[in-house]
């Protein structure tokens, strides 16, 4: 079914302002999910909707959660999002960041203690339409051991990279996680009664299998083996590490409503491109020009395209209304 990207962004907001949200954040979290569904990323629109509702009713995530900023040096910027949403502290620190990085040149930029942030390309966009290059990462629940191993040790812990395209867009972006696939993708599988691919993931004796189930018991495969685990740990390290949040082995299971905040920190470097003295944006110009002399060839991200209405599965929608109490 069709669903206008206004209509998913009301409905979002208006569910969580049901289940305990304060406006304003729910505005900010409400707006993510609209994004996500434009993009076709259905795993961090509507899908999570139900989690951040019951969360908020047991507390698990803070609706009200007032974000502190500080800038601690002049080159290091943060915001404690008192377990709250990680969508609502960015808004907040975001301007402090854009400043110090035009003053500093390169700045790290913490978000402390939030809930899960779902998307982290979302935020690493914001950033390159500032102006901006910026890397990002963050962690989650253990569910990738090392290759060889069987006991879970990180998350997928996604890394993102976004370049600014020198006219308020953004020139590339990718998002992805340091496992093979997303966990949603497993446990949307195990939902619709599918196998995944070999090599998406192992069972709990470390075998290769196809069952969703079994896998979920298991664990994740990093891509490219032992190259994808160093960048899972790298981005567990600077994610839990530099923002004083919890270490992937100290988390629960992020979608149950009940269980502790979740406290994960979300980590970036950003870099003003403008200190190359104009080298920055002549390199990348050469670089697309020579990705796109192959047709069909592209610079991450630039297929990346907002589509409005959206199709929705028609049973995440009703439950989305059902929260919003508008069913």
């Amino acid at each position: 079914m069709q669903v206008t990207l206004d209509e998913i962004e009301a409905t979002a907001k208006a569910a969580l302002v049901r289940h305990g949200a304060q406006d304003w954040i729910a505005g900010e979290v409400a707006a993510a999910v609209r994004e996500a569904e434009g993009l076709g990323n259905r795993i961090c629109g509507l899908y999570y909707l139900e989690s951040y509702c019951q969360q908020l009713q047991t507390g698990r995530v803070k609706g009200d959660a007032v974000p502190e900023v500080g800038r601690p040096r002049p080159g290091v910027v943060e915001v404690d999002a008192k377990s709250g949403f990680a969508q609502a502290a960015f808004s907040k620190v975001l301007p402090e960041a854009v400043k110090a990085a035009k003053e500093m040149g390169t700045i790290s930029f913490a978000v402390c203690h939030a809930h899960t942030c779902t998307s982290l390309g979302y935020f690493t966009a914001q950033i390159a339409r500032e102006g901006f290059i910026v890397l990002g990462m963050t962690n989650a629940t253990p569910v990738v051991a090392p290759p060889g191993g069987k006991h879970r040790v990180i998350g997928t812990n996604p890394i993102s990279f976004a370049v600014p395209d020198g006219k308020g867009g953004v020139a590339m972006l990718f998002d992805q996680s340091t496992t093979t696939v997303a966990l949603g993708k497993i446990t949307m599988a195990m939902a619709a009664g599918e196998s995944i691919p070999e090599g998406w993931a192992v069972d709990a004796e470390g075998r290769p299998t196809t069952d969703p189930e079994a896998a979920l018991k298991g664990s994740l495969v990093s891509m490219g083996g032992y190259k994808g685990w160093g960048f899972g740990l790298m981005a567990e390290l600077l994610a839990a590490g530099m923002t004083g949040s919890r270490a992937g082995v100290d988390l629960g299971p992020l979608k149950t409503p009940e269980g502790a905040p979740h406290d994960i920190g979300d980590f970036y470097l950003i870099m003003d491109p403008d200190v190359s003295g104009g080298a920055f944006f002549d390199r990348l110009r050469q670089v697309s020009e020579a990705v796109q002399r192959d047709e069909g060839a592209r610079m991450p991200g630039q297929a990346r395209a907002v589509s409005d209405p959206v199709k929705v599965d028609p049973d995440a929608w009703a439950l989305a209304q059902r929260l919003a109490g508008s069913d």
